[in-house]
């Protein structure tokens, strides 16, 4: 196998790859990262056995062939090699290395067989369709913090994709809980996502995905099965297992009686609980709000460290209420309202409230639950 190739091309396309290869391995071959050449096309594939990416570059081949590297040194070496460069990959049959020239420098790896490397089979996918990288790139944004990260409940550590809204309004709608926040995000349904079973995209799948929408503009093409999924992005295919499991009936956590409507300035709310939650301890991180007629008290004490209390003016008519929360989370929550004013739908200092950019047409729905204060 020979293998001529830009860098600049090379580095983009292992950079794509190699970030699903796992730093340690106790299979030696998932530290690789497999090499095809032919017909002037030169193929990567790397997978962790849940999650397979591949990506096709052109190149110059001489005679083709396969291989398999360690995925983090050859994208290291790549990387640290001069913008610009030529670079030569050159593997003979018999020797089991890959040489890799550029200018004055030559590196020599040790490969595995080809013929070791696994392959993620898909199987048959039920349903395919289009959406455009920044809807999706949007439903990540919009949930994906919400994402439990407790091992033992599994099947809430990624986020459960399935189709929702009326007959008339279709949807296609990710959520993600963590048990003490509910992130809600829909689209409008793209055609041939209707009668889709509803799938958990694992934590680590959704990271990738995020990370390899670099166009906004670009289509991504979406194929799923109850068992996996498939996204293609151009010249980049990332498969990936689903999560195996059940995800609770969220809907019932979704308060709709909240009556106590408070109204509130996004960037003042989010530097006020930011400014009081500095003496918040680290276990803690409890901010109370108390509410009355047109004002919101924020407040905070840590018996170790001190207090810290900040008023702002709001819009807010209802019975005074005295309600707390962590204050990582409401940060968390604030950062993903796109419009200047946030509502808060509240019912009492047990029940979980409802929050939502002021114009609710945005798509985003998010429910917290309250801590005692």
């Amino acid at each position: 196998m020979k293998v001529t190739v830009e860098r600049g091309a090379l580095l983009r396309s292992l950079g794509h790859v190699h970030r699903v290869v796992e730093r340690r391995n106790t299979i030696p071959i998932l530290a690789n990262v497999l090499i095809k050449a032919e017909k002037s096309k030169l193929t990567f594939k790397a997978t962790d056995l849940d999650v397979e990416v591949t990506e096709t570059i052109a190149a110059e081949v001489g005679p083709g062939g396969a291989t398999t590297v360690p995925a983090h040194m050859f994208y290291e070496i790549v990387r640290k090699l001069p913008e610009g460069a030529q670079i030569v990959l050159e593997a003979s049959g018999d020797r089991a290395v890959l040489t890799i020239r550029a200018g004055r420098s030559r590196f020599t790896l040790q490969t595995l067989p080809e013929s070791d490397f696994p392959d993620l089979a898909a199987g048959d996918m039920t349903h395919k369709f289009k959406v455009t990288a920044a809807d999706l790139k949007r439903l990540i944004d919009k949930t994906q913090f919400a994402i439990s990260t407790e091992e033992t409940r599994y099947y809430l550590n990624g986020i459960y994709l399935h189709t929702a809204g009326t007959a008339k309004e279709p949807t296609l709608r990710g959520v993600a809980t963590d048990g003490h926040r509910l992130a809600q995000f829909e689209l409008p349904l793209p055609a041939g996502a209707s009668g889709m079973p509803g799938i958990i995209v694992p934590r680590k799948t959704v990271a990738e995905v995020q990370r390899l929408i670099e166009d906004n503009e670009a289509e991504v093409n979406i194929e799923l099965s109850q068992g996996k999924i498939r996204f293609r992005l151009g010249d980049t295919v990332l498969t990936s297992k689903l999560i195996d499991g059940t995800f609770p009936d969220y809907v019932r956590v979704i308060p709709l009686g909240n009556d106590k409507e408070l109204t509130v300035d996004k960037k003042e709310f989010e530097q006020a609980v930011d400014r009081v939650s500095t003496v918040s301890s680290e276990r803690g991180r409890a901010v109370k709000l108390s509410l009355s007629n047109g004002k919101l008290m924020l407040s905070v004490t840590n018996p170790d460290s001190g207090s810290a209390t900040e008023e702002i003016e709001v819009e807010y008519d209802s019975d005074p209420i005295d309600i707390g929360f962590n204050s990582r989370y409401l940060l968390d929550i604030a950062a993903q309202l796109d419009g200047e004013a946030a509502v808060l739908r509240l019912a009492d200092p047990g029940s979980p409230t409802l929050i939502q950019d002021k114009e609710a047409t945005k798509g985003a729905l998010y429910v917290l639950m309250p801590m005692r204060v």
